[in-house]
């Protein structure tokens, strides 16, 4: 059944990512669900075309009973969903639902033990068929805007003992520079090369060095003084106040993330008094993250 409907959502949305995305898994675990109905039918059931993803002759056969199964368990999904109030679905962007959300979450859960979730594909109760209850998403697309980011250098501690007898002028020439692949893939992401090209201190390379997938990942690195990433400050305020990292300039020399995280919720869980709830809390909480963003960088 997985398998199926990674299929079917590839096709309906045109890539694996699209597909990953709507379904709260990775890129990667899409692909190896329709390899596992592949090797399982002996067939390929996918083309790459200009358009996105395209089914295969033996796939288009079956592609509108395929559409209408899936169409018709969404709506089997809405019906009975009154049978699980207690739950909500979640599928956020993966840097902020563990950098962000997850040390917040508890606070929430105090208050409202009662109330199960499922983020990203995992917690307390399993995933389901259909869309989220709840999705938050860093970009221009639909969705009302939570917060908006400032883009930062971070590092560990001994990596500014490194920077501080360095040239006065080009401080990070040389210094090894950590990347998060979206920032080498898209605009809407800057970091090293467009902060350098903003406030100088160094002049060659500056989108060389190692890629991460992930913030969280990039992060262990960061922690070992393995090197220099630019990143969301709000995904580091725990990190920066219990000292594991710093910000080795001036938080005046940021950049403007440049979009917001945005909130969507599915219409009819959008009326569920648990959704609302937790609508309500994570706005308060995305207040709480603006207020503190503007006052760290007015005091510096």
């Amino acid at each position: 059944m997985k398998s199926l409907q990674a299929v079917e959502m590839a096709i309906r949305t045109g890539s694996l990512k699209a597909a990953a995305d709507a379904l709260g898994i990775t890129p990667a675990a899409v692909g190896q669900r329709i390899r596992a109905l592949e090797d399982y039918l002996g067939t390929d059931l996918l083309l790459r075309g200009r358009s996105g993803l395209q089914p295969t002759p033996e796939l288009e056969r079956a592609m509108s009973d395929l559409r209408q199964a899936f169409s018709a368990l969404e709506r089997v999904t809405e019906t009975l969903d009154f049978q699980r109030i207690s739950e909500i679905q979640v599928v956020a962007d993966p840097d902020w639902a563990e950098l962000w959300l997850a040390p917040r979450l508890p606070a929430f859960r105090e208050e409202h033990p009662n109330i199960l979730f499922c983020i990203n594909g995992a917690g307390d109760v399993p995933l389901r068929l259909g869309a989220p209850d709840v999705r938050v998403d860093y970009g221009d697309g639909r969705g009302e805007p939570l917060f908006s980011d400032i883009l930062v250098p971070v590092t560990g501690l001994d990596n500014t003992r490194r920077i501080a007898d360095w040239d006065p002028v080009l401080q990070m020439e040389g210094m090894p520079l950590l990347h998060l692949d979206v920032q080498r893939e898209s605009p809407d992401h800057p970091g090293w090369v467009e902060w350098f090209k903003a406030f100088g201190h160094r002049e060659s390379g500056p989108d060389r060095g190692v890629h991460y997938k992930h913030a969280r990942i990039a992060l262990e690195a960061v922690r070992q003084n393995v090197g220099f990433l630019v990143c969301g400050l709000s995904l580091v305020l725990s990190d920066l106040d219990a000292g594991s990292i710093v910000t080795p300039f001036p938080l005046a020399q940021h950049l403007r993330a440049p979009h917001p995280y945005r909130l969507t919720l599915r219409a009819d869980a959008a009326r569920r008094p648990q959704v609302q709830r937790f609508a309500a809390w994570l706005k308060a909480e995305a207040d709480k993250t603006s207020q503190t963003l503007q006052s760290r960088v007015l005091s510096g």
